[in-house]
């Protein structure tokens, strides 16, 4: 048996696309963001892209904004799981059941094409919650059984590092230290925060990645073939 290689996960979030196109249909302000992503992605040979929630800014986008990112998505030719988050949730007028996303076969969903995203050839899954409505949820749920060697789990939500008073008005969807722990995942991605940071104990790495529009980064996360995870930011 060979050495296994090195694997290389790309990793950001709230992109918030098409957020002016509700009338116009015009995406152009920053569809260029993805494509930017995406072409980083390439020229650092990753293997997966993860969307880690608000790939888009809302639910009301214009055909021709669906068609527009669904192209760009199909060309890059990278694997691309997405998670919906809390701006762009799995409703029933979403924009994930309303585009071609289903049918591009590098394109996940999770919670819509796929509970959970196999990937053999690299002994490694994504699995993730949802958001299917605009309410509070846990963001980290009980995690599935591992079948592969490398798991990773992504999230939308707000992480907290202590318990908040009652008379502490935070936002929802919170996450804890404990979900991260019980999560036993490789590396965590999570959204919802536009500035990159770690969180936790780092037991298990659980990072933040920004949204590349304000961090000027996406996370490049490498699994190495001792086991190790290396995590180091990457200017888009």
């Amino acid at each position: 048996m060979g050495k296994a290689r090195e694997v290389l996960i790309v990793h950001t979030s709230d992109l918030h696309l098409g957020a002016d196109s509700v009338l116009t249909g015009d995406a152009s302000a920053n569809v260029p963001v993805l494509e930017q992503v995406l072409s980083t992605a390439q020229a650092q040979g990753a293997d997966i892209v993860i969307l880690a929630g608000d790939t888009f800014d809302h639910n009301r986008q214009h055909a021709r904004v669906l068609e527009e990112v669904s192209e760009v998505m199909a060309d890059a030719g990278l694997p691309i799981v997405i998670l919906p988050g809390n701006h762009d949730p799995l409703t029933p007028d979403s924009v994930y059941r309303r585009s071609e996303f289903g049918n591009a076969g590098n394109v996940h969903v999770l919670g819509l094409t796929t509970e959970r995203s196999d990937f053999p050839e690299l002994d490694l899954e994504v699995w993730g919650r949802p958001h299917v409505d605009y309410l509070d949820m846990m963001p980290l749920p009980e995690p599935p059984e591992r079948r592969t060697r490398w798991q990773l789990a992504v999230a939308h939500g707000h992480y907290v590092e202590d318990e908040p008073g009652r008379d502490i008005l935070l936002g929802s969807w919170l996450i804890r230290q404990e979900d991260l722990t019980t999560s036993g995942a490789d590396y965590i991605a999570l959204g919802h925060w536009n500035r990159a940071v770690p969180v936790g104990d780092q037991q298990i790495p659980a990072y933040y990645s920004g949204s590349p529009s304000y961090a000027g980064t996406v996370n490049a996360i490498r699994l190495q073939s001792d086991g190790r995870v290396v995590v180091t930011q990457i200017p888009v």
